[in-house]
């Protein structure tokens, strides 16, 4: 059997989120195009995440999953889902959660500024964009954690830590995905951060960010303390490689 090719790959890490997968891929396939394929990488999810994703894809010749041994992080878990993308030929990867925080509605807005951007970040911090059902202290840490990016790396965006975005094919391939490092959040960071330093056009649409539906958040203390040391370092190897450093 030929292996499936799209040029349209979104891709759905999972971590224990049983309760939302199905409800979240019946959802965005009523905006996806035609020309589009899902692709749900699931990190051996102890709560049956990834079954209930098989389930889906042997209804769904346009779904496809990636099993993984363990849970290794975000950032691994994208790009081992862009690397699969890639091979199957697409030419926009889009990366969501699948929890219902991004909504789906909004994807159509993301595939059209795509049109004349190589990335397209959906943002909660440009005019028209907001976050619903957070405490004013997850607000202010939130806004914190980004503007605490945008300062030290010095790049015009305002939600470096979005996890709604749009790549184009010659994006990934430029910035080598095998040297990225972050592992949770901060890969959010990294991965803008690079493209930009790479040349490309980044473009922010407003979007509203949701609380999940249902589950536990994935956010630890682990995950927010690799994004404060990992910004920095993202500074001083982008200036080691200036100087010709290795």
């Amino acid at each position: 059997m030929p292996e499936p090719t799209a040029d349209l790959w979104l891709v759905l890490p999972t971590y224990n989120e049983a309760s939302n997968i199905e409800a979240f891929v019946a959802s965005v396939r009523k905006v996806l195009p035609e020309r589009g394929r899902i692709l749900i990488v699931d990190d051996s999810s102890p709560d049956g995440t990834g079954q209930i994703a098989d389930g889906i894809a042997s209804r769904d010749g346009d779904v496809e999953v990636m099993h993984r041994p363990e849970k290794q992080g975000l950032g691994p878990a994208y790009i081992a889902g862009f690397r699969r993308a890639l091979a199957g030929g697409a030419e926009l990867l889009v990366q969501m959660d699948s929890d219902f925080s991004h909504e789906p509605a909004y994807l159509p807005r993301v595939l059209d500024t795509a049109r004349r951007a190589d990335v397209v970040i959906g943002s909660r911090y440009v005019p028209g964009g907001g976050i619903t059902e957070w405490g004013r202290g997850r607000r202010a840490i939130s806004r914190a954690g980004s503007a605490y990016a945008r300062l030290l790396l010095g790049v015009p965006v305002s939600d470096l830590t979005g996890g709604f975005k749009c790549f184009h094919r010659e994006v990934l391939e430029a910035i080598d995905l095998s040297s990225v490092r972050s592992r949770g959040y901060a890969f959010q960071v990294e991965m803008t951060y690079r493209a930009i330093r790479a040349g490309f056009h980044v473009v922010e649409v407003p979007i509203t960010f949701r609380e999940r539906r249902v589950g536990a958040s994935k956010m630890s203390r682990a995950i927010v303390a690799e994004a404060v040391w990992r910004v920095p370092w993202l500074r001083i190897s982008a200036a080691r490689v200036r100087r010709g450093v290795s």
